[in-house]
């Protein structure tokens, strides 16, 4: 099996965080300042050259203004569109 980071499956997680950051109105810059980060670290996710953990994807849904629990539900609803 092939690396997260090269399956379908993490490109329609980025994807979703993509989507998420653009409701929310918030440019890479903004959302990287709000992390206390670079820009840089949200273009890396958003290209996939950066790989989060739970609790980075937990500050970032903070930042979004969207909830964990129905982030992981649209993830789980994008997966069942791929089959």
């Amino acid at each position: 099996m092939p690396k997260a980071i090269y399956r379908t499956e993490y490109g329609v997680f980025l994807t979703l965080l993509k989507a998420r950051r653009i409701k929310a109105g918030l440019t890479q810059v903004e959302c990287s300042k709000a992390l206390g980060r670079p820009q840089s670290f949200i273009s890396d996710v958003e290209r996939g050259a950066r790989r989060l953990d739970i609790i980075q994807i937990h500050d970032l849904c903070t930042v979004l203004g969207c909830d964990l629990v129905e982030l992981i539900k649209d993830f789980a609803n994008g997966l069942r569109e791929l089959k």
